[in-house]
């Protein structure tokens, strides 16, 4: 299993930081995870995932889905799937890769909850932006990613940060531990958070208007058990907290709440 134990890591780190970050859809792309085998390689993963969180960002109700995923990267540095959206990594090092990629924002649909009544939906919109990820050593991962593009008015913009340890557990088990922040502009903050003069009217809110900074923050834990050198199994757990004016949103209900995931992964 150590030809493998580096890619199944990774694995571990997209389950923990992405999938059961503060809702399980809006990090979906928080990050870039460079899977399969080492640089100048082809290789890619295959996953199922029981995914329980909310039905939106600041949401008191909870939503469970069953989601695959799909991810594949090219021996050039080109890749695409679920997980990593669209792009190309430029490095050739094994402990960096930094690169621009496109991914999604899904936006938000006003039927999803009571709570969102008269605020209307939030479209999906396509997202550009760039990453930079440097492991310090095998078992420690710093992670970056940057993203514009998101909201109605598509000027969303968000960059994340996280860190990630991870140490083997025996011969068969992972355990992982991560940390990891939003940073978001005005006008995603908007979208998400605030409730403009029109949908004050249409509405049971009082217009809100909140600034850029520091949206929320997180940590997780993860266990992965590696059923073949291929194949594992995966369930993290996250919790995370609102800050400031996203906290502080008349649309926010439950401002630090705890998710999870259940992914089962093949590399191939």
């Amino acid at each position: 299993m150590k030809t493998l134990a580096r890619p199944l890591f990774q694995i571990a780190l997209a389950t923990g930081l992405g999938l059961a970050g503060q809702s399980a859809f809006a990090q979906a792309f928080d990050a870039v995870r460079i899977y399969g085998a080492a640089p100048a390689q082809d290789g890619g993963i295959v996953a199922l995932a029981g995914v329980f969180g909310h039905e939106y960002m600041g949401s008191d109700e909870r939503r469970s889905r069953v989601l695959p995923g799909l991810d594949y990267m090219w021996r050039n540095g080109f890749f695409a799937g679920t997980g990593n959206g669209i792009g190309m990594n430029f490095s050739s090092r094994p402990d960096l890769s930094y690169g621009l990629r496109l991914t999604a924002d899904f936006g938000r649909d006003e039927d999803r909850s009571a709570a969102l009544k008269g605020m209307g939906d939030i479209d999906a919109r396509p997202e550009f932006g760039g990453f930079l990820n440097y492991n310090l050593n095998q078992n420690f991962v710093l992670i970056s990613s940057l993203r514009y593009g998101a909201g109605n008015d598509r000027k969303g913009l968000q960059a994340d940060l996280g860190a990630a340890y991870r140490t083997r557990l025996g011969t068969d088990w992972d355990l992982g531990v991560g940390m990891a922040l939003t940073l978001a502009n005005a006008e995603l903050m908007q979208s998400n958070f605030g409730v403009t003069a029109a949908q004050a009217v249409t509405s049971k809110y009082a217009v809100y208007t909140p600034g850029s900074g520091l949206r929320d923050v997180r940590a997780n834990i993860s266990l992965t058990y590696h059923i073949s050198p291929r194949m594992g199994l995966t369930g993290a757990v996250s919790a995370s907290s609102l800050q400031g004016d996203a906290k502080d949103s008349p649309l926010t209900r439950e401002a630090s709440p705890v998710n999870g995931v259940l992914a089962l992964t093949y590399l191939f």
